[in-house]
């Protein structure tokens, strides 16, 4: 993907590389409820297991128009099991598209959200949402 050119001034030039985007829309899409993580390819989750950073972009890609002024977003998600999947990905769409329009002043044409998994509480989550009930005590005999 070829970075968008956004501005053509008297002073000069500003161009914004897809990866800030793909990070716009990644965070976005991070502090929505009910989204557990982002679905990438194999490559970009060995560079975050490598490298040990968390790959905000992954799972994000970005397709500019002719016109280098507008974008498709399509995002890959793994939702927390019970979640009502439409209702979180509209909020996914709205979240990304505002971040996006925002921050960047482009136009967003779209944003293709594609459920590719869902998973379910840890054990561990649960053991720590049942230690805020107010007298729930862990007894090694059960």
């Amino acid at each position: 993907m070829a970075d968008m050119e956004y501005e053509r001034s008297e002073h000069g030039t500003v161009h914004i590389a897809d990866e800030v985007i793909q990070i716009i829309a990644g965070l976005a899409t991070s502090e929505v409820e009910g989204v557990a993580g982002m679905s990438g390819s194999l490559a970009g989750g060995l560079t975050e297991s490598l490298t040990g950073r968390k790959n905000l972009a992954k799972g994000v890609k970005v397709q500019f128009t002719e016109d280098d002024r507008s974008c498709v977003v399509e995002i890959s998600v793994v939702l927390q099991f019970g979640v009502n999947i439409p209702d979180t990905s509209f909020h996914i769409q709205e979240r990304v598209k505002e971040s996006i329009e925002s921050m960047t002043g482009l136009t967003v044409d779209g944003v293709n959200v594609r459920v590719v998994g869902v998973v379910f509480q840890s054990e561990k989550d649960k053991l720590t949402d049942a230690d805020h009930f107010v007298g729930v005590e862990h007894s090694p005999q059960l």
